[in-house]
């Protein structure tokens, strides 16, 4: 069998994972995108002075 650094996507029919993991995965990319998007927003606004 082979290994991956990346698990391959669940087989159709299997169980999601838990809830709060599932929750902890959209905050973080929530968080993580409005954070770049303010980051690039301040170095535009910068660069524009």
């Amino acid at each position: 069998m082979r290994s991956f650094i990346i698990e391959p996507p669940p087989e159709p029919g299997a169980p999601a994972g838990p809830l709060w993991i599932r929750l902890a995965w959209f905050a973080a990319l929530a968080l993580g995108s409005a954070a770049a998007t303010a980051a690039l927003a301040y170095l535009l606004k910068a660069l524009l002075r």
